[in-house]
């Protein structure tokens, strides 16, 4: 899912080999194919969060966003350094053995500590953005049942259509995603999201993806609330992959420094 991911979030994306015809393509396979894409052995950016509101009013935020890819697992982390009532608030994923028992911590500096995000919380937003701490993570392909539903064009793009459902299971905040999936990338360029009532209340869309070193990489997405008409976006730039970053960045107590 974002499909998921920062900011999810930022997040960011694959080689540019061609993808296999829609016919000799199973759902499931096209979605783990998205999933399993390649995004690089690590990654570092800079990046501007913008929070919209019904009426055009901006308010900015500055953050820096590094992640880390290992044994099939994913590390993210998220520091903001602007404005003031949110700078050295950082917030840390790990993700745990291809399961959705992903860690999420949240460090508040005003508390000087750091929390646990439970999975009651997964639903709530993530510092008052669009994202909730659900798309901030992602979901292993094997708790959603998968359709293809046809093809079609996005700002250019040709894409496949991909429509994911919950397992009974699969703990969730949606009923239904429905995935336009560029076909040459596998990038998730455009995501509607359904809440358990059958409502479409959320559409995420990818305004802008570059080739940086082989990999093609959003740079510009947008998470628009359907009920409150609040959007939140996020560029990214200077945009560096497979740096070496270590492992020790991505702990709770570096979340803390």
């Amino acid at each position: 899912m974002m499909y998921k991911s920062l900011l999810v979030i930022l997040l960011l994306l694959l080689i540019s080999s061609p993808a296999p015809a829609l016919e000799k393509t199973t759902a499931e396979q096209l979605a783990q194919q998205v999933y399993d894409r390649y995004i690089g052995n690590d990654m570092k950016l800079q990046g501007v969060m913008q929070l919209i509101s019904k009426k055009g009013h901006v308010r900015t935020r500055e953050f820096i966003s590094m992640r880390k890819e290992s044994d099939g697992q994913r590390k993210l982390l998220i520091r903001f350094t602007s404005p003031a009532d949110i700078d050295g608030t950082g917030f840390l994923t790990l993700e745990k053995n291809n399961s959705s028992k992903t860690e999420q911590h949240l460090y508040l500096p005003a508390l000087k500590r750091t929390r646990r995000i439970v999975a009651s919380q997964k639903g709530r937003s993530f510092v008052n953005s669009d994202f909730t701490y659900e798309d901030m993570q992602r979901h292993p392909v094997a708790e959603w049942n998968y359709q293809l539903s046809g093809e079609e064009k996005i700002a250019g793009s040709d894409c496949y259509i991909l429509i994911s459902t919950p397992q009974p299971d699969t703990k969730t905040q949606y009923s239904k995603l429905i995935s336009w999936i560029e076909k040459k990338h596998l990038i998730p360029v455009k995501t509607d999201f359904w809440n358990k009532k059958g409502k479409q209340t959320k559409s995420y869309m990818v305004n802008k993806f570059v080739i940086i070193d082989t990999i093609a990489t959003e740079v510009d997405v947008v998470m628009d609330d359907l009920t409150s008409g609040h959007k939140t976006r996020l560029v990214s730039k200077n945009i560096v992959y497979n740096s070496g970053l270590k492992n020790t960045l991505f702990t709770t107590r570096a979340l803390e420094r």
